[in-house]
Protein backbone atom coordinates (compact mmCIF):
# COMPACT_ATOMS: atom_id res chain seq x y z
CA UNK A 1 0.00 0.00 0.00
CA UNK A 2 1.51 3.39 -0.94
CA UNK A 3 1.95 6.27 1.45
CA UNK A 4 -0.92 8.67 1.96
CA UNK A 5 -0.36 11.99 0.22
CA UNK A 6 -1.38 15.19 1.93
CA UNK A 7 -3.43 17.81 0.09
CA UNK A 8 -0.83 20.37 -0.98
CA UNK A 9 -3.26 23.29 -0.80
CA UNK A 10 -3.96 22.42 2.83
CA UNK A 11 -0.24 22.19 3.61
CA UNK A 12 0.24 25.73 2.30
CA UNK A 13 -2.77 27.17 4.14
CA UNK A 14 -2.72 25.58 7.61
CA UNK A 15 -0.14 25.21 10.38
CA UNK A 16 -0.57 22.83 13.33
CA UNK A 17 0.79 24.18 16.61
CA UNK A 18 2.41 22.06 19.32
CA UNK A 19 -0.74 22.01 21.44
CA UNK A 20 -2.79 20.69 18.48
CA UNK A 21 -4.62 23.84 17.46
CA UNK A 22 -4.65 24.71 13.77
CA UNK A 23 -3.91 28.24 12.55
CA UNK A 24 -4.99 29.78 9.25
CA UNK A 25 -4.58 33.08 7.48
CA UNK A 26 -7.36 35.62 7.02
CA UNK A 27 -9.29 36.16 3.81
CA UNK A 28 -10.37 39.58 2.46
CA UNK A 29 -6.91 41.07 2.99
CA UNK A 30 -5.32 41.03 -0.47
CA UNK A 31 -6.91 43.82 -2.51
CA UNK A 32 -9.69 46.45 -2.53
CA UNK A 33 -8.50 47.65 0.87
CA UNK A 34 -9.41 51.33 0.51
CA UNK A 35 -13.10 50.83 1.30
CA UNK A 36 -12.37 48.68 4.37
CA UNK A 37 -11.96 50.42 7.71
CA UNK A 38 -8.71 50.40 9.66
CA UNK A 39 -10.38 48.41 12.43
CA UNK A 40 -11.51 45.73 9.99
CA UNK A 41 -8.07 45.44 8.39
CA UNK A 42 -6.39 45.35 11.80
CA UNK A 43 -8.62 42.50 12.95
CA UNK A 44 -7.76 40.54 9.80
CA UNK A 45 -4.03 40.99 10.30
CA UNK A 46 -2.96 38.07 12.52
CA UNK A 47 -3.48 34.35 12.09
CA UNK A 48 -6.85 32.95 13.11
CA UNK A 49 -7.73 29.68 14.84
CA UNK A 50 -9.68 27.09 12.84
CA UNK A 51 -13.17 26.33 14.16
CA UNK A 52 -13.59 22.99 15.92
CA UNK A 53 -16.07 21.66 13.34
CA UNK A 54 -13.42 21.89 10.59
CA UNK A 55 -10.49 20.39 12.51
CA UNK A 56 -11.09 16.73 11.61
CA UNK A 57 -11.33 17.45 7.89
CA UNK A 58 -8.18 19.54 7.88
CA UNK A 59 -6.24 16.93 9.84
CA UNK A 60 -7.27 14.24 7.36
CA UNK A 61 -6.22 16.49 4.46
CA UNK A 62 -2.84 16.91 6.15
CA UNK A 63 -2.66 13.12 6.77
CA UNK A 64 -2.35 13.66 10.51
CA UNK A 65 -5.52 11.90 11.63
Amino acid sequence: MPKMKSVKGAVKRFKVKKNGTIRRGSAFRSHILTKKTQKRKRNLRGPQTVHSTNVSGILSALCLA
